[in-house]
């Protein structure tokens, strides 16, 4: 085997650089994985236009990802070389008080391998055995990757406490606004609105089973919503674009007692809210973290097909046109929605 690996850094804003990276020893609990595919997340694209708000560049890209178990350390016990696996890119200290309780994703050390160094797009990857998850044959390698994503959607509808047959809202149809109305769905919504600027998500919604889809451009999203719902509102709504606007939405049309989730990752730190909503309504507005042992729950919804990973593989590109992928991302004409590196 080669003692580097190509991985894939953002130097600076709009510019991708791959490099040439050592791979290190394998540890006795860690696992070496032949990537076989890894997808650019929106947070890739806030890092790759130098707008997230937890990153300096330049750093390693990529934390969605899918591949084959080639060697494992000698303290590995559940994972077996030549399984099929998806990752979970999670760096948890396992010991501070949140770690001890179960709630990793709140760690007082909480990193992902991409800010250590580590990022997705590359040949080689190296994770602790507790952060690797195989995945059946029935899951292809392009959807191992998606597993990630809709673990976030997974966390985010598990944490608004959705109950059979309430109603819901989602603002932003990418990749995880898609992820959550088919989530939403499984979990027994009985109506689930979308909104977005861009036409070809909103039909993307529409096929995936939306009860309606508004565009944000030319519809009054809620009023539309309060029609649709005799001026009652929905149980639950979802922001999953990261912008005051649709962060007030998402408030606006909830039902009296109802609860809002923030998904999305704002590049601006502070937005004006409309505080007296929240005691006139009851309403309850929390934020969704990443995962916490939401991947077999994700991994369970595809297999079983209650998840449809495929339809939202929009491009396919070998990792030497990676910044390609970055530029189609951003490019509405292309009307992408994930666009998946293959690395063979």
């Amino acid at each position: 085997m080669s003692k580097t690996r190509p991985m894939a850094f953002i130097t600076k804003p709009g510019a991708i650089e791959i490099r040439e990276i050592p791979i290190p020893p394998v540890g006795p609990h860690d696992v070496l994985i032949h990537v076989k595919a890894a997808s650019i997340c929106g947070s890739d694209l806030h890092i790759y236009k130098g707008k997230h708000p937890a990153v300096t560049l330049p750093v390693s890209i990529g934390h969605e990802l899918s591949g084959v178990v080639e060697q494992v350390g000698k303290a590995v016990e559940h994972i077996n070389g030549g399984e099929r696996v998806s990752i979970e890119p999670t760096i948890a200290c396992g010991k501070c008080y949140f770690c001890q309780r179960g709630h990793y994703h709140h760690c007082t050390n909480l990193s992902f391998q991409y800010r250590q160094g580590q990022g997705g797009f590359t040949s080689v990857f190296i994770a602790e055995e507790r952060w690797v998850h195989p995945i059946p044959d029935s899951i292809s390698f392009a959807e191992g990757a998606l597993i990630e994503p809709l673990s976030v959607a997974v966390h985010a509808a598990h944490k608004s406490g959705l109950t059979l047959g309430e109603s819901s809202a989602i603002f932003g149809a990418g990749a995880i606004g898609l992820l959550l109305l088919q989530v939403l769905q499984a979990m027994g919504s009985s109506t689930v609105f979308i909104t977005d600027i861009q036409e070809h998500r909103l039909r993307k919604s529409l096929h995936l089973g939306a009860a309606a889809a508004f565009n944000n451009l030319t519809d009054d999203a809620v009023m539309n919503i309060l029609q649709r719902t005799d001026s009652l509102g929905v149980d639950k709504a979802f922001e999953a674009v990261g912008i005051q606007s649709t962060l007030q939405q998402a408030l606006n049309v909830l039902k009296k007692g109802g609860t809002s989730v923030l998904v999305g990752l704002f590049e601006q730190a502070e937005v004006n809210l409309p505080a007296n909503i929240f005691v006139q309504k009851e309403i309850t507005l929390m934020g969704s973290l990443g995962y916490s042992w939401d991947f077999p729950r994700a991994i369970n919804l595809v297999e079983n097909k209650r998840v449809n990973l495929k339809s939202l593989i929009t491009h396919r590109l070998p990792l030497d046109k990676l910044q390609k992928g970055f530029e189609t991302l951003l490019d509405q004409k292309q009307e992408a929605i994930k666009v998946v590196i293959e690395m063979d």
